[in-house]
């Protein structure tokens, strides 16, 4: 198959036969996912504080790691806030949850504006060498500040769409793991799932792009450990990379 599409920068050999790419943003574009889970430290701890399980071992502390990636990284704010507290044998009114969601945005929001994120260098090669070669690029993101992380991160221009979590509301798209989002990416790229390629770092997001039909899905292991790696091969992913620029320089290496 010819390396190039309609431009004159090579593909990459994992992407060959691709007609687009959607991206997850936070933990896939931008370093923003570690924000994002503090935030949801700080607003969990308290209300465990102030609501306590029954049970005492449901008591510790909200884990940004673990239970970050297990229950909340990829999910809608309501999504991740009710996964979260269930686990923690919780079961709460609508309302409740979605005062500790609010909590959590307010943290976020504040952190944002006031540090910033910025994008993977990774990612951003990888980004550049696609749009050089006419590859149609989509950012998705269940977050409504999908488009602030972008511009702060300097990368917007590199995408030809953007959907996210306030398109998700306007369309009434479901939440990862159900595909809605990525396949709306893909409808607006002009591209069929089968020839479109996700990128995720969260487990909804990697069984959100095996659901879809996707020709590829990559899995971004910002974590770095075999368990997490094997997750995100279970989870849905065809491959899985620790960074990016992996797939500019060791794309034939089989995983799995």
């Amino acid at each position: 198959m010819n390396p190039t599409q309609n431009g004159t920068a090579a593909v990459p050999r994992a992407l060959r036969g691709t007609a687009a790419v959607v991206l997850d943003t936070d933990g896939v574009i931008t370093d923003s996912a570690r924000v994002h889970a503090a935030a949801w430290k700080t607003a969990f701890d308290a209300f465990l504080r102030d609501h306590p399980p029954a049970d005492p071992a449901q008591r510790r502390p909200f884990d940004v790691r673990e239970d970050y990636r297990r229950y909340v990284d990829g999910k809608s704010r309501l999504d991740g806030a009710a996964a979260f507290l269930e686990s923690r044998g919780l079961r709460l009114p609508d309302a409740e949850v979605q005062e500790v969601a609010a909590s959590k945005e307010r943290l976020f929001t504040t952190r944002l504006r006031e540090h910033g994120v910025d994008a993977y260098p990774g990612t951003v090669r990888l980004l550049h060498t696609l749009r050089s070669a006419g590859v149609p690029l989509a950012a998705a993101s269940a977050s409504r500040h999908a488009r602030e992380l972008l511009e702060h991160a300097g990368v917007l221009s590199l995408f030809d769409a953007l959907v996210d979590g306030g398109e998700a509301v306007r369309l009434h798209l479901p939440g990862k793991p159900d595909p809605a989002l990525f396949l709306e990416a893909a409808r607006r790229l002009g591209a069929s799932a089968s020839r479109t390629a996700v990128v995720e770092d969260a487990l909804a997001g990697v069984e959100a792009g095996q659901r879809g039909g996707f020709g590829l899905v990559i899995g971004v292991d910002r974590a770095r450990t075999p368990q997490s790696r094997a997750e995100l091969l279970k989870h849905g992913a065809d491959i899985v990379v620790r960074d990016l620029a992996e797939i500019l320089t060791d794309s034939d290496r089989p995983e799995g």
